[in-house]
């Protein structure tokens, strides 16, 4: 029990942080992308493009990073750190089943994004459907998959 106290702990300071979040859209444009339309797609069409990680920086730093950490480029945030979304796809070597791991994981990253977070009934990240477009989220997560990578080099 005494080894569950501190994450018991961190779960409810967790819970109080995001308890009152609301989505508010970032102000930022998706210059240089794609339109992608209403209609979310299953994979990020975006993933390695550079137009994307500048648009995703910009607009994770305005959506994500109060509870995720600036620039996606601390694990000392509140929330997840996100860079760790694709750990166990990085290690697959074979090419089609790390395509298969990196399309689980996109539609688990746009789950999350679309209905947010909840746990136990606290919302611990607010619902981003219908404030965030999918051009955004998509860059957001080739932003955090640029700065995953950086962290490996």
């Amino acid at each position: 029990m005494r080894k569950l106290f501190p994450l018991f702990c961190a779960v409810l300071f967790s819970a109080a942080i995001h308890a009152n979040e609301v989505a508010v859209a970032p102000d930022v444009a998706p210059d240089g992308l794609a339109p992608l339309g209403e209609t979310w797609l299953e994979a990020n069409p975006y993933r390695g493009q550079p137009a994307a990680v500048s648009v995703g920086r910009a607009a994770y730093n305005q959506a994500c990073a109060r509870c995720h950490g600036a620039d996606a480029a601390t694990n000392a945030a509140p929330a997840p750190d996100l860079r760790q979304i694709n750990r166990y796809c990085r290690r697959i070597d074979d090419a089609e089943l790390n395509a298969a791991c990196m399309r689980d994981n996109d539609a688990w990253f746009a789950k999350s994004v679309r209905y947010g977070k909840v746990i136990v009934g606290v919302t611990h990240m607010p619902p981003w459907q219908g404030v965030l477009k999918q051009e955004l989220a998509w860059a957001i997560q080739t932003f955090i998959e640029a700065q995953a990578s950086r962290g490996r080099e």
